[in-house]
């Protein structure tokens, strides 16, 4: 439950002890929406973040007596509860202000044990410091790899909404075996180095489902409405053929209604075909090699796996919000919660073979991409947070902020802030834990993934709270081991040898952009948004562009590249409604943008070819040399927007929306708005031919070129 709402003095009135025991917690008075702009938080929500925290400040002798407790005992504490250690670098801080003479030991989680902090293998470790007075204090020691190794090439991928891509073979939706074929043949016939995919983490059962990936039940888990069915072997061992064979007929009437009837992906019917057939799966018995891959993987995941099946099943029973179960099921670690898991073993076992099903055929599409010579393979995109009534914040909410939500402060693009219903993870529990839940979150990722995107990486660092039952102008930002978190996300991307992508769009703290380039995580800059802002406005030179970046055309969020030149987006967002300035003016405005960007690409002789040489260049021709730009920066890695290979104008979200606009469940369609097929699209000239433009300007770029790969080699 929320704390109570304090009264709430004015802005100006924030007591001192209060600015300072919020600042020793992490919790932050103010913020600066602009360089030339520091905004007050408001007292209330400082309160609000502090009791989220396990502090009173309800009252200023609370606040007096919190304030007391916490310099004391940073005062006579040895060591903070996480340590950082970066391989090669100096003696962290931390242990630099013990006093002198202070014994280090450090026990290593390959079992070995040292003395001092020196020489040690990466990992997460136990350190103890004894001092010479006779205290003792115990802490978590990371130590991680200076940076992230540098792509070893640049190349060139496809961004796409895996849902919105069908085969002739889908049952309503994408789903992994569509990935693993565009993987195949993205990487064979068009020398792309990687496929990048929406957020395929579990969702909250239930109809109607959330349709954003955004929002999912759990980010340790993948969700079965991805799974291939016919690609699973016990497929072919079903004990009733014709309830399966019906089902099929079903889903090839569910594929033909988005494919040839116009109608929208319904995420919740291929749910509900799939669980059906997935049910006649669970009925066949596993071969015995079959049997020890599924008991591995039990063994693999343990408690985490465990936890999450059980929230399945007793989803299933009592639905899925698990603050309405009965109350001792609230607890995952109760008896009652104990006793029903072992009730619903069956449905229990059900939901973890499912989850073991959609990991191996993750595992599946991954090894397809390398294996069609892709440097990175598949990426995948880790979600802001989880759902507040999902699976995650049932199995670890002692590590989540009750009564809060994350969002974002108002910004000249929403004046009133943003609240996106995700709860925020407590950082002082993260730091006691040593990060485990973000190290376990990272390390199930990784399995499949030959890199991960992280969503809004700037949490990393800090995140914008708001209070339950707070407008989001009344939120206030609070801080986390920003250099913890970075080092266990570049320990386990480097154990696992993949790449990380932050997505650093927006409002961005000073600092943090050079902090995650120091240590080897590339950022992601969109065409349309890099313009000298600190100079005179115009569009940035190529040659002026980041290279640690993946550099883009749009995103998901964004209009279509199509849409963006010819202003269809601004006519979409008239016709629901949602401009905040006359039309005439906001078509002179996107017009304006769009023609100064065309003419810098036409400066550069990029805009060329599908009539760009004898007249006025046709829309094709202009989303080619937009291309033909991204790959003459020094980016070292360059999406294309699958939509954009085709001419779709559609956005797959459209922000400020949500039920006057069909956000997460478009197929991605030609330039007249007809679904493209994935056999479709493997014929489509016009991929083709943007992909030969993508080619030669790979060829092109400065540097060594792609040697007819489309890979662009740093040497």
């Amino acid at each position: 439950m929320p704390a109570a709402q304090p009264a709430e003095p004015p802005a100006e009135d924030l007591p001192e002890e209060l600015t300072r025991l919020a600042a020793l917690h992490g919790v932050a008075t103010s913020y600066r929406p602009s360089p030339d702009r520091t905004v007050q938080a408001s007292a209330t929500a400082v309160i609000l973040a502090l009791a989220a925290l396990g502090v009173d400040a309800d009252t200023p002798g609370a606040v007096r007596a919190a304030l007391t407790a916490r310099e004391t005992e940073l005062r006579e504490r040895l060591l903070p509860p996480t340590v950082v250690r970066w391989e090669g670098g100096g003696t962290p801080d931390a242990l630099t202000a013990l006093p002198a003479g202070t014994r280090l030991r450090v026990d290593t989680e390959q079992g070995e044990q040292h003395d001092g902090v020196e020489r040690l293998p990466s990992g997460v470790h136990r350190l103890t410091a004894t001092a010479p007075d006779g205290r003792t204090a115990e802490a978590h020691l990371i130590v991680a790899p200076a940076r992230l190794p540098t792509p070893a090439v640049r190349s060139y991928g496809l961004l796409v909404q895996l849902y919105s891509l069908l085969s002739r073979r889908s049952w309503g939706m994408g789903d992994l075996g569509d990935l693993g074929e565009l993987a195949a043949w993205a990487g064979r016939a068009l020398g792309a180095g990687f496929i990048q995919v929406n957020p395929l983490h579990a969702a909250v059962p239930g109809a109607p489902t959330d349709p954003s990936p955004y929002r999912p039940s759990s980010r340790r888990f993948p969700d079965p409405v991805h799974l291939r069915i016919e690609d699973v072997p016990e497929f072919a061992y079903v004990t009733d053929p014709e309830r399966a064979r019906t089902l099929r007929e079903r889903a090839g009437r569910l594929r033909e209604g988005v494919l040839e009837k116009d109608a929208l992906i319904d995420r919740d019917a291929v749910w509900e075909l799939k669980r059906d057939a997935l049910e006649l799966l669970h009925q066949v018995p596993l071969g015995p090699g079959r049997r020890a891959d599924y008991c591995d993987y039990l063994a693999a995941r343990g408690t985490a796996l465990e936890d999450h099946a059980t929230w399945c099943a007793l989803a299933e029973v009592h639905g899925s919000d698990w603050h309405r179960w009965p109350e001792g099921l609230r607890d995952p670690r109760s008896a009652a919660t104990d006793r029903a898991r072992r009730e619903l073993m069956d449905r229990v076992d059900f939901h973890s073979r499912l989850t073991w099903l959609t990991d191996t055929q993750l595992t599946a599409a991954q090894r397809t991409a390398r294996e069609a010579g892709m440097p990175v393979g598949i990426v995948h995109d880790l979600a802001v947070g989880v759902h507040p009534r999902g699976a995650d914040s049932w199995a670890q909410q002692r590590y989540f902020a009750a009564g809060m939500s994350v969002g974002a402060p108002p910004d000249a693009f929403n004046s009133r802030g943003q609240d996106w219903g995700l709860p925020p993870w407590r950082p002082d529990r993260l730091a006691e834990s040593g990060y485990a839940p973000f190290r376990e979150l990272l390390r199930g990722l990784f399995r499949y993934a030959g890199a991960l995107r992280v969503d809004h990486v700037m949490g990393l660092f800090r995140l914008w709270w708001v209070p339950e039952g707070r407008p989001p102008t009344e939120g206030t930002y609070v801080h986390y081991d920003a250099e913890a978190m970075l080092a266990v996300l570049v320990l386990e991307a480097d154990r696992a040898g993949a790449v990380v992508i932050g997505e650093d769009l927006g409002t961005v703290e000073p600092g943090v952009r050079e902090a995650l380039r120091e240590r080897g995580v590339l950022g992601t800059s969109v065409l349309w948004f890099e313009r000298d802002w600190t100079g005179d406005g115009r569009p940035l030179p190529p040659e002026r562009w980041r290279a640690d970046c993946l550099a883009t055309a749009t995103t998901h969020d964004l209009p279509s590249t199509a849409a963006r030149l010819t202003g269809a987006h601004v006519e979409l967002r008239d016709r629901l409604g949602l401009l905040t300035r006359p039309l005439e003016e906001e078509r002179a405005e996107a017009a304006a943008d769009t023609a100064e960007w065309l003419e810098v690409l036409a400066g550069l002789g990029l805009l060329r070819g599908t009539g760009g040489d004898t007249g006025t260049p046709t829309e094709e021709a202009e989303i080619q040399a937009v291309h033909r730009f991204l790959l003459r920066t020094p980016a070292r890695m360059a999406g294309i927007w699958l939509p954009d290979a085709v001419g779709d104008r559609r956005p797959q979200n459209l922000p400020g929306t949500w039920d006057q606009y069909p956000n997460w469940r478009l197929p991605v369609a030609d330039a007249e708005g007809r679904p493209v097929t994935l056999e479709d699209l493997a014929a489509s000239p016009r991929l083709h031919a943007l992909i030969d433009v993508v080619r030669a300007a790979a060829d092109d770029a400065p540097g060594d070129a792609g040697r007819g790969r489309g890979d662009v080699r740093d040497d």
